[in-house]
């Protein structure tokens, strides 16, 4: 399934989608279909291509307020704290900010741990489920 920001095959092949200039070889997160976000670029075909699944945690904090609009969120419920990580794809040469992983807390990150995209639900209703990406903190395997 093909999400925009990010592609889910059968299985557990989830990836964010950015877009790499042809000219350059810079590569764009969140996508690039227009032109190219390079000022010293003059341009290229733009492609899809598929990030690093893996990075490096760069910053992170905990956001103990509800934020403004366009979040989606029900001003009815309880405000439910989230971590927010910044993580260091080294491939791509950029950070990209997400959610952390249900469960995962600041306690459990540091500078420099190295962390996975996983698929996460951002909101629910009766008949819609929109979706995004969170970092969690990679298994360690003895």
């Amino acid at each position: 399934m093909v999400a925009g920001w990010f592609t889910q095959a059968e299985g557990a092949d989830f990836r964010l989608l950015g877009t790499r200039c042809s000219a350059c070889s810079c590569v764009f997160f969140p996508r690039e279909d227009a032109f190219c976000r390079n000022p010293g670029c003059t341009g290229g075909e733009l492609a899809e291509v598929p990030l690093s699944q893996r990075g490096r945690v760069w910053s992170y904090t905990d956001s103990r307020y509800r934020p403004p609009a366009p979040y989606v969120s029900d001003p009815q419920l309880e405000w439910e704290p989230c971590v927010l990580v910044a993580v260091e794809l080294a491939a791509e040469r950029m950070v990209v900010l997400g959610q952390a992983a249900p469960g995962v807390s600041t306690a459990d990150l540091a500078v420099g741990l190295e962390v996975e995209v996983v698929p996460g639900v951002l909101n629910e209703d009766a008949g819609t489920t929109w979706t995004t990406w969170h970092w969690r903190p990679v298994a360690v395997t003895a």
